[in-house]
């Protein structure tokens, strides 16, 4: 692959000349590689190693290596530190340079693919890494487009196409762009050749839906802007080809300004480990003070008087000197309190966590074939600490699938089916009736369903008002029209919800077969109707609604309308407020079942009104300022003294256990924010569906100020809001006026009962640096944060705000490309490998299939990763202390002269085989409740998020205990060596016979201490623990039997001193008196605390022991409920103007002749605030509950 080139500088604007790449290669604009990889061939080594000698533990090995080296002050080998060092580093090097392989086979097989590029007159294939600012491609149907294009021309009629923007904004509805009218009739490569316009237009930035620019040609300046562009990332659908100008290439593209770089992460233990070693290390060097001063001492006191039998070493003159080099030997000596072991089996542990999120059977997802994967090894307890979850919603949240499932017409309820005396059947009884059956309509879908029979006979009894309202279906839409080859209708919609009404409105005998820019044309059961359409009100944020003004073959003029019910009701004639009453009630029912509504309405207009709008419709149509103010305006004159029809309610297909996670991950003290590209009223209204939004919420803040001032007043306004609601809670007066810290800090205290929702524009003002803390400080006091239209770099800087002034640790998940740089930024980054490419698992650090599967991920692999990590380090250090510390206390007893106590070769081996196997075994294979319990108690996952189990506290603890452990395993066997003889008489106080009987009491103490330690017994375990016992009496053996001393005399010169030792009494009995000392206050100390003050995981087992069940908490009564609207996917307005002009218009596509409720939560929210010792599980059933749920304003 060719190395991409360097980047320019800054550019204030960019010329680009369309076929001349001399005129612009003079510009050095970026090619068209990618490069999402971090090395190369040439710099992966330095790159590497210095990345990783980032870690203090490998700078400080280093050290000690270099130190070792030196023959005057070591008195071990070398290669005791060389070898592990080394190993660490290749092995940690070797895993890098592997995920970077796949991430450069990524980059090839994306810089890799076909275009079409047009060279001198003739379309040539050649691969997107050589395309070139300038370039005119051709691109075909279902083909991504290669770089940001202006669009020259296109097979469809008036230079229409259609794309799909799943890998940008994660949406998979299709767009429409349309090209210039002076360049739509350049379709062929003879006319394309010979374009030479030229585009000034601004520089590269990653602002996804605006665009500035000026085609200059022929003399004329022709203003360009977004609707003129196609990204790359996009899919063409829908469109046999186009042709478009390169304007951005590779790294200058708006999907890759918005892809954030690849960042070295983290655990929050690797960055305490790297403080902890700082602090061990000044540990170690104030030990070595300590003997270095006590050798001067003893040599200026003592040694002078027996330099004939212990001369100094030579070059040695002085105590003081003598001291100095004592010092960096007790350096060399004590370093064992944190060996390079330790860094061997965290990612020995860390790896078999990754290999059990693999082969997690439960992870699996069948649908798509697609299992869990760990990328990286080096995050798993980083799972078990995570307070915060940055979700994308598309995809991620939602399967996009919406349904028609009820509706209110003329103040009846349609959808649920009643017995004969109009009462409702249950659930089971509704899954025994069979569906309506739509056999009578040819043109019907055949995989829509709905349940109520009433609605059909009513469609079929010819009542007027239910004809009405799926008339209203038929006409008021967008949507596009087409016949397949296999002879059905197909429906192209911009948002599945109004793909939903239509094809109600088909099933149901109003069928929408086509349209012109002047007529639609419908089949009324079964007969064909043609109305002329007038106008298209359309569809804006502002608006929410959407009117058509159409008439009949009788002549008579009706405006149909559909929107938001708080919109429309405003706008009602006063005859229907009483059929209003009836709909609000039917509206409050969908609601609480979640819902997504609608009102329709509609007028009939005469002749001489009409005439006049129209007047004035066209006036303002064409105004060059001010034009889509002039047209509001306009339609808010004609959109008024409606007559309403009834209302719809369509369901927003959520993924699978979407609900339950989010409730337990509740449980869990973890605050969910969604960060979506959508409006504000699709995340709302996923938000209710979800249940992160509920009735019982105390508060709903909706910012969408457009300037600074505007969102530092919404952000004020609610802060004061939820003081006085706190105030109200603790009884503070409600006339006490609270300064700005005392107020910040009552916010903080704030119990997260609220829900923060906040528009794009609003955003780009909260992030910014005088106003960002004001956000944080807000959002963080709330339950639920939703976050709409929101780029993908804002998504990133959003999780970095988090990351930077709460110091919690941040999961991001998503399924798109414009999930990228929020995974990136994240602690841990998941991807979703579902239906929008694979950019996000690409980029990510774990992926699934599906949503649902991150509770597990977190509550399970996540917890017992944490909890095994720290365990296995509170040991670790622990053992390591006990180990070395006993050559700290041996050294005031051998003239402070760097001898160990031990031999080398216990030394040695001492964390490589005596104690490696039984601590490896623990931090892989331990739990403290099993995984049904660290489902059904949320509130487990507290004390990662607490970091309760591995802190400064817990480290000083096990510090202090590895001392108490050296002290007796060096005074018991001194004391017991002092005056103690042999059987036969003759002294036992020999060196050699000391090291065996402190070494041999250090191996059996730390196995009974990991005996301890252990919460979940495993086969191996047992055979770890003992077999080690085992291996270090075999070798000690061994290493002193006469057959070995035989071939290698002088490295094994003490034949049969164990034998001699272990063979005494009295040295068993030390050993046991030893073992008892070192660990019965531990069991004493532990058996205090489980009685006294249990943690949850100790009642959660006693629970499970004694059979119990605890009491479920009860829920609390919340504010009144809200309703919800429909439109929510709509990212920009629709066709109407599109339609009414006929520039949307195929040749083909002329006319022709139970839903649970939010009251279930309740008690899960509730459970968040009581005591450790309230153990209530999560539920796994849903009750009913009521609750209306409204729509932004």
């Amino acid at each position: 692959m060719e190395l991409c080139e360097k980047r320019p500088p800054p550019e204030e604007e960019r010329r680009v000349r369309a076929n001349a790449r001399e005129y612009n290669e003079k510009f050095q604009y970026a090619n068209n590689c990618i490069k999402t990889s971090k090395y190369n061939i040439i710099t992966f080594l330095p790159v590497n190693l210095f990345e990783q000698f980032q870690e203090v533990a490998n700078t400080y090995f280093l050290f000690l290596l270099i130190l070792q080296l030196i023959p005057q002050i070591s008195s071990l080998s070398w290669f005791t530190t060389i070898v592990p060092l080394v190993l660490v580093l290749t092995i940690t090097a070797v895993k890098d340079a592997t995920d970077d392989y796949f991430r450069h086979k990524s980059d090839e097989q994306v810089n890799n693919r076909q275009s079409l590029l047009l060279v001198n007159g003739s379309l040539q294939k050649d691969k997107w890494m050589n395309v070139r600012v300038g370039d005119i491609i051709k691109l075909e149907n279902n083909q991504f487009v290669a770089a940001d294009l202006l669009l020259l021309s296109s097979s469809e009629p008036h230079g229409l196409c259609y794309i799909e923007t799943a890998e940008l904004d994660g949406e998979t509805n299709m767009k429409v762009r349309q090209s210039l009218s002076v360049t739509s009739e350049l379709g062929d490569t003879s006319t394309l050749a010979t374009f030479d316009g030229e585009v000034i237009c601004e520089p590269p930035n990653n602002k996804l839906d605006r665009f500035t620019g000026m085609l200059h040609w022929r003399e004329s300046k022709i203003p360009l802007d977004n609707r003129n562009l196609l990204l790359r990332g996009c899919v063409l659908r829908n469109t046999e080809c186009c042709f478009g100008l390169v304007l951005f290439a590779g790294p200058d593209t708006k999907l890759m300004q918005n892809s954030g770089r690849s960042k070295f992460k983290r655990t929050s233990i690797d960055r305490l480990m790297n403080t902890l070693v700082l602090w061990i290390f000044g540990f170690l060097v104030c030990m070595g003070i300590i003997l270095a001063i006590g050798n001067c001492i003893w040599e200026h006191e003592v040694g002078d008087l027996y330099q004939i039998y212990l001369p100094w070493d030579r070059g040695v003159d002085s105590a003081i000197f003598s001291g100095f080099l004592s010092f960096w030997s007790y350096i060399i000596i004590l370093n064992t309190v944190v060996p390079i072991s330790l860094y061997v089996s965290v990612e020995v542990i860390r790896l078999g966590h990754s290999y059990f999120i693999n082969w997690d059977r439960k992870m699996y997802c069948a649908q798509w074939d697609t299992a869990a994967e760990a990328r990286t090894t080096t995050l798993s307890e980083e799972l078990g600490q995570i307070e915060y979850i940055f979700s994308d919603k598309t995809g991620t949240l939602t399967q996009n699938i919406m349904t028609f499932n009820k509706c209110s017409i003329n103040g009846k309820t349609y959808g649920d089916l009643s017995d004969h005396l109009g009462h409702k059947c249950d659930v089971r009884e509704q899954q025994k009736r069979p569906a309506v059956d739509f056999s009578f309509n040819e043109l019907a879908d055949p995989c829509f369903s709905f349940e109520d029979p009433q609605l059909m006979e009513a469609v079929k009894l010819g009542d007027a008002r239910v004809h009405e309202f799926f008339r209203l279906l038929s006409l008021c839409h967008t949507v596009m029209s087409e016949d397949s080859e296999e002879g059905g209708l197909y429906y192209k919609a911009q948002s599945p919800d109004e793909g939903a009404l239509v094809t109600a409105a088909r099933n149901f005998g109003f069928v929408f077969r086509g349209r012109t820019p002047s007529t639609v044309v419908v089949s009324e059961m079964g007969r064909e109707v043609t109305y002329r359409l007038l106008a298209i009100l359309d569809f804006n944020h502002g608006r929410r609604r959407m009117s058509v003004i159409v008439r009949n073959a009788t002549g008579r003029i009706r405006l149909y309308c559909k929107g938001a019910d708080s919109i429309v009701f405003e706008r009602l004639h006063p005859s229907s407020h009483r059929l209003m009453d009836v709909t609000v009630e039917h509206l409050n029912e969908f609601a609480s079942e979640g819902l997504r509504t609608l009102v329709l309405a509609y007028r009939d207009l005469d002749e001489k009104a009409f005439q006049d709008w129209s007047e004035r419709h066209e006036e303002a149509r064409r105004a060059l300022e001010n034009r889509e103010e002039r047209l509001a305006s306009v339609y808010e004159d004609i959109e008024q003294e409606m007559t309403l029809l009834g209302a719809t309610a369509i369901e927003d297909k959520l993924q699978e256990g979407v609900q339950e996670t989010i409730a337990v991950l509740s449980l869990a003290n973890i605050k969910i924010w969604v960060l979506t590209g959508d409006k504000p009223e699709t995340a709302v209204n996923i938000g209710y569906s979800c249940k992160m939004l509920t009735d019982d919420l105390a508060d709903l803040f909706l910012l969408s100020g457009r300037t600074v001032h505007e969102v530092r007043e919404e952000l004020r306004r609610a802060r004061e809001r939820m003081s006085d609601s706190f105030r109200s809670i603790n009884g503070y007066s409600s006339s006490e006026k609270l300064s700005s810290p005392k107020l910040a800090s009552v916010v903080e205290e704030m119990p997260g009962e609220c829900a923060l929702v906040i528009s794009g524009h609003s955003l780009a003002h909260a992030l910014e640096a005088d106003l960002e803390l004001e956000f944080l400080e807000t959002a963080c006091a709330c339950r639920s944060v939703i976050c709409c239209r929101v780029t993908p770099l804002q998504k990133a800087q959003v999780v970095e705000l988090v990351k930077k002034h709460k110091k919690a640790v941040t999961l991001a998940i998503g399924d798109g490309a414009n999930d990228v740089g929020m995974i990136k930024t994240a602690h841990i980054g998941v991807g979703i490998s579902g239906q929008e490419g694979i950019q996000a698992v690409l980029a990510s650090d774990y992926s699934f299939a599906q949503f649902r599967f991150l509770q597990r991920l977190l509550l399970v692999h996540g917890r017992w990763s944490y909890l095994r990590m720290c365990k296995f380090l509170c040991y670790f250090f622990y053992k390591n202390f006990a180990f070395t510390m006993v050559h700290f206390w041996f050294g005031f007893f051998c003239g402070f002269s760097a001898q160990t106590v031990y031999d080398q070769y216990f030394i040695t081996l001492y964390n490589i085989v005596y104690t490696s196997l039984p601590v490896l075994a623990m931090g892989v294979f331990d739990q403290d409740v099993p995984e049904q319990r660290s489902l059904q108690y949320p509130k487990l996952y507290e004390p990662g998020q607490l970091n309760l189990l591995f802190n400064k506290r817990e480290f000083f603890i096990c510090i202090a205990q590895g001392i108490y452990t050296s002290t007796f395993l060096f005074f018991i066997p001194y004391g017991t060596f002092a005056d103690s003889t042999h059987s036969n008489g003759t002294h036992m106080a020999d060196y050699q016979s000391f090291a065996v009987t402190v070494a041999t009491s250090l191996v059996i103490v730390v196995s009974l201490q990991i005996g301890l330690d252990t919460g979940y017994w495993t086969a191996i375990n047992h055979f770890f623990i003992w077999g080690s016992l085992a291996i270090y009496f075999a070798i000690l053996f061994a290493m002193q039997s006469p057959g070995l001393f035989e071939i290698f005399p002088n490295q094994f010169p003490f034949v049969a001193n164990a034998n001699n030792t272990l063979g005494q009494p009295a040295v068993w009995l030390t050993i046991a008196l030893t073992t008892v000392v070192c660990i019965m206050p531990i069991i004493a100390f532990r058996f205090l605390k489980l009685d006294l003050q249990p943690r949850l995981a100790d009642t959660v087992r006693y629970t499970q022991l004694v059979g119990k069940k605890p009491k479920a908490a009860h829920g609390r009564k919340g504010r009144p409920g809200s309703r919800r609207t429909g439109y929510a996917f709509s990212h920009q307005e629709g066709f109407g103007e599109l339609i009414t002009t006929g520039m949307n218009m195929r040749l083909s596509g002329l006319a022709p002749g139970n839903r649970p409720a939010s009251s279930w939560i309740n008690t899960l929210c509730k459970r968040r605030s009581e005591p450790t010792g309230a153990l209530g599980p999560a539920p796994v059933q849903e009750g009913p509950g009521p609750g209306r749920q409204e729509a932004l304003v």
